[in-house]
């Protein structure tokens, strides 16, 4: 059997003439008649309300977002903890500072009780409220938005949404990314859809539209030669990327369909009854897009070769992602997955399943070691027992049956 990965990108068959069109017409630049239909396809399917900016990545919408919020040197984000570090990196970029919050267990995305003590205790400290909250839809999974947006409203404080993982997720039928002041979208090659690399913002209005576009074409002035009166940013899409983002948007639904598809046989498979459960909607106000589906294994269960966890440095990084030149300096870190699902891990990866840990918590990453963060527990207790299993367009039933097998095959 060919390698199962975890999410690989699925061609429609429509993007070649998109790009062909841009080839023939000549638009190959950061701009053209494919951004502009990408971005109208995108309003239309995030429900036609608000504008949307193509970008060259979803780290470039948070950016622009925190920007356009006001966030400047010296102030503070409160930013899940839990997430891909492009969620905090752009509040750095700023000369700001990320603080932390945790999960709660049943989304596993930020925890709005503890936000709201982040945000009391900073303006105790600080004399000041953060300037921007940043919520994560991690995995798919829907955030609980009410609660923060009444937060944010409470304190004054506008919600960003990083819907990055969650394109197509809804809560209570709402598409993610239009519940917040902005929200961000992204198009990785392993995104529900993708345009290769990409990303986009979904802005409240017209007027925030215009000047998300002008920090994204590097903050030009309107005269006949180049005049900059602000620092701007080379951030928009590209016209041959926006092809292929209009060739993904003919087949998005059905990729949403498969995702939620493929995770209903691993939640029948994943029962909790054998020691393994999936990741579920909390309820019915949830519907996730299951980007990745989930698993969390028992610290009870033992995993073939868990004696041997660790022994070895890998080569390069979980995932093959490219430009990874670091060699770790341990074996081990003091916040990592427990020894049964390292060796879980190794066993689907030698069976030619590509399994991945869950996000290691940002909190607990050794380059924001002095930042502000408000734990609970959960997140860190999620890494340590939590799997990603293979869930993207090219996934079959029947492999779905071979790792089920194989990751019960495994217990021992």
């Amino acid at each position: 059997m060919a390698r199962i990965y975890l999410c690989l990108a699925h061609m429609s068959g429509k993007e070649q003439q998109f790009i062909q069109e841009a080839f023939d017409t000549n638009w190959v630049v950061p701009l053209g008649p494919n951004v502009n239909g990408f971005e109208q396809d995108l309003r239309t399917f995030c429900g036609g309300e608000r504008p949307v900016v193509a970008l060259c990545s979803g780290t470039a919408a948070v950016h622009l977002a925190l920007i356009a919020c006001g966030v400047q040197a010296g102030d503070e984000v409160c930013v899940q903890s839990f997430t891909f570090c492009a969620s905090s990196h752009p509040v750095t970029y700023l000369g700001a500072t990320p603080v932390f919050i945790d999960s709660e267990p049943d989304s596993w995305n930020m925890d709005p009780a503890l936000l709201e003590q982040a945000i009391i205790e900073r303006k105790q400290k600080t004399g000041r409220y953060p300037k921007a909250i940043i919520p994560v839809a991690l995995y798919g999974m829907p955030y609980r938005i009410e609660e923060i947006l009444a937060i944010g409203r409470k304190y004054n404080i506008p919600v960003i949404e990083d819907a990055a993982e969650g394109f197509g997720s809804r809560y209570k039928g709402q598409v993610l990314g239009t519940f917040g002041q902005y929200g961000v979208l992204s198009f990785n090659g392993n995104k529900m859809i993708t345009t290769s690399g990409g990303g986009a913002l979904i802005c409240p209005d017209e007027t925030a539209r215009e000047r998300i576009m002008w920090y994204a074409t590097q903050a030009r002035e309107a005269y006949p030669y180049y005049q900059h009166e602000a620092i701007g940013y080379n951030y928009r899409l590209s016209n041959i990327c926006a092809g292929i983002g209009r060739g993904q948007m003919t087949i998005v639904d059905e990729h949403i369909r498969h995702h939620q598809h493929i995770a209903d046989l691993y939640r029948k498979a994943f029962d909790g009854s054998r020691g393994v459960l999936f990741h579920d909607n909390p309820n019915a106000d949830y519907d996730s897009n299951f980007w990745l589906s989930t698993v969390t294994v028992s610290p009870d269960i033992h995993i073939a070769g868990e004696e041997h966890a660790y022994e070895q440095a890998i080569q390069g990084a979980v995932g093959g992602a490219a430009g990874v030149v670091h060699q770790a300096a341990t074996l081990r870190t003091d916040c990592q997955p427990n020894d049964n699902i390292e060796a879980l891990r190794i066993v689907m990866d030698k069976a030619g399943i590509e399994a991945r840990p869950l996000w290691k918590p940002m909190h607990k990453q050794p380059v924001y070691r002095n930042n502000p963060a408000y734990v609970n527990g959960i997140s860190e207790q999620l890494f340590a027992t939590g799997l990603c299993l293979p869930s993207g367009p090219m996934v079959s039933d029947e492999d779905a049956k071979y790792i089920i097998d194989t990751l019960y095959a495994a217990i021992r």
